[in-house]
């Protein structure tokens, strides 16, 4: 995204302080020659972010020569800074701004945010709660609606994303949305936005003046890339869609050729699969009968792979440099068990006769646990009986490849389908 094109009208405004009320209240800007703040070192994270945004316009410094980077963003601020972004093209189907609560600098930025796709008034009630902190789920949102606007298929995304797994603690804890989740997933998938140390994408956080500046940088890169062009949302993209990543992650695996799979009682090889979602969240056909079983996600990792190159999902589940040998992918499924009336930990390993696809155990890793995700463990008691009729939880197991003999990777349905695939190497 080209610099942002300053009028001489809004360049008055900008040293006389009064574009969009950017620092709190609507403080006057210091005239700076060199913008440098006082409570902006060279050494601050977004000390570089913070300078190109000031230059260009989007944010303002206060006259005691500081910046405040921690303090937050206010919506009325945010749709300001938004409109002013000169690439951002307008929405084909204009949306009236009808909103209420807006104060009187900020109404034209507010109408311009809208037309640019950032705002859908739609989605709110007449009023946008404008002097609100903006919090970082409604970021997402925002940020990921300028995107459908720019490119169509970055709507499609968000439609895509819907029942995708998200790698933020939120989703796995439930406490993600169903408002957020997509505008979560796609601000995840593209760099745009991500978790935080504490593993949380902190929806309900507010957004401060610093990861605004830094925001405005990610979103101009973005917003001139191609959705495919993104391996992380190309995986939540094929997680939704299918329930898997695995054609994200490998081409190796093919449909198991008629000679290479042995069915069992009278299914015939037109019911064979290589399309996952026809298995997803399907009863799936059992070798004991404890238990009722559905696959819900099946997640692959390649560990060998460098760090630029990893599944989205790798900080979830594996640990930082921990590497399978050579031919193994982590193979991560998340079970829905409805047990028939009562079994233990070892009984439910039993259900599948697979290393792929095993019920056993969860994972044990640091990353796994620090996600708060459900694990066996969350629902067996004493002798590892589960606890609970209907548990969901994830399992991991192993996918091997390029292995002199190799068996096909099989799921059959109680309705018929049969998924099955095999290394085609």
């Amino acid at each position: 995204m080209k610099k942002m094109i300053v009028t001489g009208l809004t360049t008055l405004a900008l040293l006389t302080g009064i574009v969009g009320g950017i620092g709190a209240g609507n403080s006057v800007e210091a005239a700076q020659t060199a913008i440098k703040f006082k409570d902006v070192p060279a050494t601050h994270w977004a000390a570089t972010a913070i300078n190109s945004a000031v230059e260009q316009g989007y944010l303002k410094g206060y006259t005691d020569g500081t910046f405040k980077p921690s303090s937050p963003i206010t919506k009325a601020e945010m749709a300001s800074i938004l409109s002013r972004l000169s690439d951002q093209p307008n929405n084909l189907n204009p949306v009236t701004n009808n909103f209420t609560d807006i104060p009187e600098w900020a109404k034209s930025g507010v109408s311009s945010a809208i037309k640019k796709g950032f705002i859908n008034p739609a989605n709110y009630k007449g009023k946008l709660d404008a002097k609100a902190s903006l919090k970082r789920g409604e970021m997402a949102v925002w940020l990921t609606q300028g995107l459908a606007t720019v490119d169509s298929d970055y709507k499609q995304a968000l439609d895509d994303v819907q029942n995708t797994v998200v790698p933020a603690k939120e989703y796995f804890t439930g406490n993600l949305t169903a408002s957020d989740k997509n505008a979560v997933a796609v601000a995840m998938g593209t760099g745009l936005m991500s978790v935080g140390s504490d593993k949380q994408f902190g929806i309900d956080r507010t957004t401060t003046r610093a990861e605004v500046a830094v925001l405005i940088a990610r979103y101009s890169n973005v917003a001139k890339t191609k959705p495919a062009d993104f391996k992380g949302l190309n995986e939540l993209r094929q997680v939704g869609l299918t329930g898997t990543n695995l054609n994200v992650i490998t081409s190796v695996f093919k449909k198991t050729a008629e000679n290479q799979i042995s069915l069992k009682g009278n299914r015939k090889y037109e019911d064979v699969t290589e399309d996952f979602s026809l298995v997803r969240n399907k009863e799936i056909a059992t070798d004991r009968n404890y238990a009722d079983l559905k696959v819900l996600n099946w997640i692959i990792i390649d560990t060998s792979v460098t760090k630029d190159e990893r599944s989205i999902y790798y900080p979830v589940f594996v640990d930082e440099g921990f590497k399978l040998p050579e031919g193994t992918y982590y193979s991560f499924t998340e079970f829905s068990l409805n047990i028939k009336s009562t079994m233990n930990q070892l009984q439910a390993g039993s259900l599948l006769n697979s290393v792929t696809f095993d019920p056993l155990t969860s994972p044990h890793t640091k990353a796994f646990l620090s996600y708060a995700a459900p694990k066996i463990g969350d629902y067996t008691g004493n002798k590892g009986v589960f606890v609970a009729e209907n548990p969901i939880y994830w399992a991991n197991g192993l996918l091997h490849f390029n292995r002199q003999v190799t068996r096909a990777i099989t799921l059959e349905t109680k309705e018929g389908a049969v998924f099955s695939i095999i290394d085609s190497k």
